[in-house]
């Protein structure tokens, strides 16, 4: 089983998270508490960075899903950069495009995020 890892690292009041490995049922909660204390921190901008997930279940689906109204709530939002191709089929056959703002890289993103400012 390959490993989970998150990292965060901030860069114009954007919250970075990079994801690595996979997000299943067993690391879906890991996740779960590094969104839950973005937002007890009150840090509503947040840009997913999915270049290194190799593996997304629908538990870990179901984490983008739980925040994502809450922190449209504050004005701020999740956006999505850097997917590798089997994960964004993942995403584009459940109808996230719809909901999420998805980036070929985080430069994109991050631009995106200034322009609503």
């Amino acid at each position: 089983m390959n490993d989970f890892k998150i990292k965060i690292r901030e860069q114009s009041d954007v919250q970075i998270i990079d994801l690595k490995g996979y997000l299943d049922a067993h690391t879906a909660s890991e996740f779960e508490q590094t969104m839950q204390k973005l937002i007890n921190e009150k840090k509503f901008n947040i840009l997913v960075n999915c270049k290194n997930l190799s593996y997304i279940s629908s538990a870990g689906l179901g984490v983008f899903m739980a925040y994502i109204e809450e922190v449209r709530k504050y004005k701020g939002d999740i956006k999505l950069a850097n997917m590798p191709p089997k994960i964004y089929n993942v995403f584009d056959i459940l109808g996230f495009p719809l909901i999420y703002e998805i980036y070929n890289n985080e430069e994109e993103a991050l631009k995106k995020f200034l322009k609503k400012s």
